[in-house]
């Protein structure tokens, strides 16, 4: 019997073209499935064939768990007692006991060879997907085979994807036998073989496309940087050339608009704005708004944040339509784009130059003038008025250098003041949170020094918002903030 096993084994390999370490593996497979059916009760059974002799081992196989969790005697057993049978066990390895193995000529050959075509098929569209990605050929042409719940099934090759509803293009209809492009979003790989998603509205479809359309793309003389997408409407595209000779804009363009139009038919009518991108944030952020016209930009580098200034009657256009045109902007450029007429700008300049001289009349105990000098110079933080270089608050017209060093002595100061207590609120903080179940010292002292030092701020928070302020993983952000919120169950 072991002769037949070998022999069908190097007939499967032949016949498919796959490796024979994958049909070894399906045969076993198949093999543990009918040994299971020996059991009436549910089972886990492993069969090893060997891959010189063709001999086989059967057994039947109990995951070890944690006594607390132990739950399914068939299937699994508890830690303490896999121990008295082997003292190095671990959690989720397997404690196996011997079975008489099946007689392969009881299962059939046919009811065999079903599930080894099957784990084939698998074998093969996972090597047809990674031939497919290490081309890295993200922009999938193919054919929609059927439609499921609004979700078209699209076949390209012998693979088939899955286009989501929410992944179309608003307003459009697929229908089967239609042909359709799409970006390949994500590859889920599970028990049922890889899951493949695509995507008609993600930025980086638009890019492809374009890449599709220009050759100069391809050829490294230009290069699209980012792309931003209100899908079915509007889009925006950052350009660049890599060839000083080369036009990136009306390269992508293309003869009479050939280029972009095409991109935009296949994109159900979607307008495409092309924008040409700059080393200076700012100017690509003065381009990414055209057609409005922009008067000044104000960028704050801490913030990631710009104030852009446009006239009156130019206001509506700078925002768009619902917002469209500064979101859109926003998105191409990665900068928060606030927008804003010269008199809210004035406003907004007044308001911060009140709020910091404020600051400073406070903090450093100076006058009006004294206070009023700092700020127009640039200074915006006590930090910036103790640690400055000397140098540059020496080179300041109005100040001695007597009162230069007073007002970097009195920052200090203010400064070690507010640490002082920031650290005290920090330690009370703490006194409250420890005595959460599961809170420890480091984690209590992260969450205080950001402003969460009581039980109800922690249990306000979201998971994901826990995650990034104490550098916790999900499960047990999870856990912290469920047993903050118990008294709201109580």
């Amino acid at each position: 019997m072991s002769r037949e096993v070998l022999l069908l084994v190097d007939a499967l390999a032949r016949e498919k073209n796959v490796d024979r370490g994958i049909v070894f593996g399906a045969l076993e497979s198949a093999l543990a499935s009918a040994t299971k059916k020996r059991f009436t009760e549910e089972s886990d059974v492993r069969v090893s064939i060997d891959r010189n002799t063709g001999e086989y081992v059967s057994f039947r196989c109990w995951q070890v768990m944690d006594d607390e969790t132990f739950e399914t005697p068939d299937l699994h057993v508890k830690l303490s007692e896999a121990r008295k049978r082997n003292p190095d066990i671990q959690l989720e390895e397997f404690v196996e006991e011997p079975l008489e193995s099946i007689d392969f000529g009881r299962i059939g050959a046919q009811a065999a060879k079903q599930v080894i075509f099957q784990k084939i098929r698998d074998a093969e569209r996972e090597q047809i997907l990674n031939d497919f990605m290490e081309r890295k050929e993200h922009l999938i042409s193919g054919t929609v085979k059927r439609i499921e719940r609004g979700n078209a099934i699209v076949e390209f090759g012998k693979i088939e994807a899955l286009l989501p509803r929410d992944q179309m293009i608003p307003k459009e209809n697929m229908r089967v036998g239609d042909r359709v492009r799409a970006y390949l979003l994500r590859v889920d790989r599970s028990i049922r073989g890889p899951q493949i998603t695509l995507s008609r509205i993600t930025p980086e479809f638009l890019i492809k496309l374009f890449e599709l359309e220009v050759p100069e793309v391809e050829e490294g003389l230009l290069e699209i940087v980012s792309a931003a997408r209100d899908p079915g409407i509007r889009a925006k595209i950052s350009v660049r050339s890599h060839d000083k000779r080369i036009d990136p804009i009306g390269t992508c363009v293309g003869m009479r608009g050939s280029r972009v139009q095409a991109v935009t038919n296949e994109l159900a009518g979607e307008r495409v704005d092309i924008v040409l991108w700059s080393e200076d944030p700012a100017a690509s952020v003065i381009n990414a708004l055209a057609p409005a016209d922009v008067t000044s930009i104000m960028v704050d580098e801490e913030n990631h944040s710009m104030d852009v200034v446009v006239e009156e009657d130019n206001l509506a256009q700078a925002i768009g339509r619902n917002g469209q045109n500064v979101r859109l902007a926003s998105e191409l450029t990665g900068w928060e784009l606030n927008i804003m007429t010269k008199e809210e700008s004035s406003q907004k300049n007044e308001q911060e130059f009140s709020k910091v001289r404020d600051l400073f009349m406070s903090k450093l105990d100076v006058d009006v003038e004294v206070a009023d000098i700092l700020v127009l110079e640039g200074f915006n933080t006590l930090e910036e008025v103790a640690y400055v270089p000397l140098n540059e608050m020496l080179g300041i017209e109005s100040l001695d250098e007597a009162t230069v060093n007073e007002l970097r002595s009195r920052a200090r100061n203010a400064l070690l003041t507010a640490a002082i207590v920031n650290e005290e609120q920090v330690e009370h903080n703490i006194e409250d949170l420890v005595k959460l179940e599961g809170m420890d010292e480091q984690t209590a002292r992260a969450l205080a020094s950001k402003g969460i030092g009581t039980q109800e701020q922690l249990a306000d928070l979201a998971v994901d918002e826990l995650v990034e302020l104490a550098g916790v993983d999900e499960e047990r952000a999870n856990r912290l903030i469920m047993v903050a919120r118990a008294p709201w169950f109580t």
